[in-house]
């Protein structure tokens, strides 16, 4: 049995990779692009585990000696890059550490492999140092390159890479095993509608703390529909989860354009919002709502990309727009 296991709904895309793999068809750099929650490590860990294993069969075999080495998170032909610990970036030092990896070999005696997440973090200078290695990689080298939001990696970094990319998930793909991870096929078919079809996601967005953020934001847009001051409910939220806050406001945001375009209720991801999002939609027209949405985004995209906006004044500046909003 293999170390990491492959997620139910990536089967057939973990078959056409075996298939690459045991016909000799691997190219030498992937790219796996999808949303936050959707399984991209999972999936990368047990192709990692898979190529350096002695002794694979439709995963790895958990016991050779590169599987126990994988294990113990000591494989020497196993190369992770990641932005260093406090940072966004990963920098142009952290990459020629790859290039000097690439050019040594492989001391198990099969593949190396390089896995780069996520892809978008590495800065011009970096990327373009990478270049020279996806091109003349040498034999037996696997780069496994992970993006949450591919178009924000080089198109000649994207260019040399096989892309992968993987969608969001029906809710048939992923009931078993989200009902096996939150205890009820109701919570699981809630927490899958609130996720957008991202299961991972869905599990971390059922636990204590993230269920509780919710039920602050909740509380927070409830107070401003009955005229509370913006500034002072931005003071009440936790300015270290401004990422999570403008990630609900992006998905309710979303809702509630839904919802006054269409009048419908079916597609909505957050159904338990519905009384909040028609008292907002009676106050105000979907085209600000649009110009709201388009704020949110660009915050969260700064924060992405390590623009350091101040925490609190995008917060209060975003809930003074919905306010106005509100009151129209």
């Amino acid at each position: 049995m293999g170390l990491s296991g492959v997620l139910p709904w990536h089967q057939a895309t973990w078959q056409q990779l075996c298939r690459l793999a045991d016909t000799d068809r691997m190219p030498h750099a992937l790219l796996f692009s999808g949303e936050h929650g959707v399984g991209k490590q999972r999936l990368a860990e047990a192709l990692i585990e898979r190529t350096m294993c002695a002794a694979p069969g439709d995963q790895a075999c958990g016991h050779c000696r590169s599987c126990q080495l994988l294990t113990s998170g000591s494989h020497p032909d196993l190369l992770r890059i990641s932005p260093e610990e406090g940072k966004r970036h990963i920098r142009i030092d952290t990459i020629r550490e790859v290039n000097r990896f690439v050019s040594q070999t492989a001391q198990q005696g099969g593949y190396r492999v390089i896995i780069i997440s996520p892809a978008e973090a590495m800065n011009v200078a970096a990327s373009n140092a990478l270049l020279k290695s996806l091109e003349e990689p040498g034999q037996q080298t696997l780069f496994i390159l992970l993006a949450d939001v591919p178009s924000r990696v080089l198109p000649t970094i994207r260019s040399r890479c096989q892309q992968w990319t993987l969608p969001s998930v029906a809710i048939d793909d992923c009931l078993g095993w989200l009902t096996e991870q939150l205890a009820s096929e109701d919570e699981a078919r809630f927490w899958w509608q609130v996720s957008g079809g991202l299961p991972l996601s869905a599990v971390e967005l059922a636990a204590p703390d993230a269920r509780a953020l919710r039920h602050q934001l909740h509380d927070c847009f409830e107070q401003l529909v009955r005229g509370g001051e913006p500034v002072a409910e931005a003071a009440r939220l936790d300015r270290q989860a401004i990422d999570a806050i403008l990630w609900y406001g992006i998905a309710w945001l979303e809702d509630l354009i839904r919802l006054g375009l269409s009048g419908t209720t079916a597609s909505l991801r957050n159904p338990d919002l519905l009384p909040l999002y028609r008292q907002a939609v009676k106050n105000a027209r979907v085209r600000d709502w649009f110009k709201l949405l388009d704020y949110a985004r660009e915050q969260r995209r700064l924060l992405a990309v390590g623009a350091n906006p101040n925490p609190q004044l995008v917060l209060e500046a975003w809930l003074v727009r919905w306010s106005a909003l509100l009151r129209s």
